[in-house]
């Protein structure tokens, strides 16, 4: 049985790493494992960009519509699932294919994670009510006194990361600086080989993007917005799964505060944005396999390093 690496599929936003995994699927035994902080959650399947019910089918996904919308998920959850995947994967004798966009999760998978304790559920609410009250700028503010480090770090509109870098120092007293020079638990124990899908067009890759989400809207996108909100009545813009790109701005549109073209053209803008950040992380990564996906015959150059690896 041949000795898999755990095979990692890194990019930013519309750089094709899941017809890259289905390619890989195509040619070894795997074992796919979704890494991606907006494809867990159940009934969001345009917005997220998710795989097809048919390709889901043909190439099944694992940590795929695992929760509801309603639900929070953490990085050391998506840790310990991962993990177990892999087990399953290596018990079967399948090669493990990490895919996914979310960065923070595959790190805290490779290199382990730190000891950041939950968030006490009071404190967690009253920063959610500070939030609809005071708005993203006022806890900003208040990150940059109790924790700088974190708040020079992030964007001043990244409101997902402000909320929970201030719900942890409030709440522990500490920042998430403090957590992360903590020893982390359990660092991946298995080769691995990590391989990041690049290109050089931004231009290209914008325009895909833009195109990519008015297809979306196309095929109804805000319906299944609007149905979220129906099937869901407690959900709103501020939990996890709606801070997810796209997302927010639909719910802003739906709650009429902003027409239906300003909230494509900032979803698009957000896009983009996001897209920027996933390249500049990709920058600082250590032992990365860079793959220019513009270049020819990209995905047999990954192919055949990985038959180089197993041997």
């Amino acid at each position: 049985m041949p000795n898999f690496p755990v095979i990692f599929l890194m990019g930013p936003t519309a750089s094709g790493k899941t017809d890259t995994a289905l390619y890989l699927a195509d040619h070894f035994p795997c074992h796919l494992i979704s890494c991606d902080s907006a494809l867990i959650y159940q009934d969001m399947d345009i917005g997220t960009a998710k795989p097809s019910k048919e390709i889901l089918t043909s190439y099944p996904h694992a940590l795929v519509d695992i929760i509801s919308p309603m639900e929070r998920y953490s990085t050391e959850q998506f840790r310990q699932d991962a993990r177990e995947e892999i087990e399953k994967a290596r018990s079967l004798g399948k090669m493990p294919v990490i895919v996914g966009g979310t960065f923070l999760y595959m790190k805290s998978l490779i290199e382990g994670i730190s000891p950041i304790p939950e968030v006490k559920p009071e404190v967690r609410e009253e920063v959610i009510a500070r939030h609809h009250a005071e708005g993203i700028e006022s806890l900003y503010r208040e990150l940059q006194q109790l924790d700088p480090i974190s708040a020079e770090r992030l964007a001043p509109a990244d409101t997902q990361r402000i909320l929970r870098a201030l719900e942890v120092v409030l709440s522990s007293g500490q920042t998430l600086n403090d957590f992360w020079k903590m020893p982390s638990k359990e660092a991946l124990e298995y080769p691995y080989l990590k391989f990041a899908l690049t290109y050089q067009d931004i231009q290209r890759a914008n325009h895909s993007m833009e195109k990519r989400f008015h297809q979306m809207i196309e095929d109804g996108f805000i319906t299944e917005v609007e149905y979220l909100k129906s099937k869901y009545p407690e959900l709103n813009g501020d939990n996890p799964s709606q801070r997810a790109v796209g997302y927010r701005q639909i719910w802003d549109y739906l709650d009429g505060l902003m027409t239906k073209e300003e909230a494509i053209e900032r979803a698009i803008i957000a896009t983009r944005q996001y897209a920027k950040r996933q390249r500049t992380w990709l920058r600082s990564e250590a032992n990365l396999m860079p793959v220019n996906v513009e270049a020819k015959d990209f995905r047999l150059e990954i192919q055949k390093m990985v038959e180089q690896t197993i041997g």
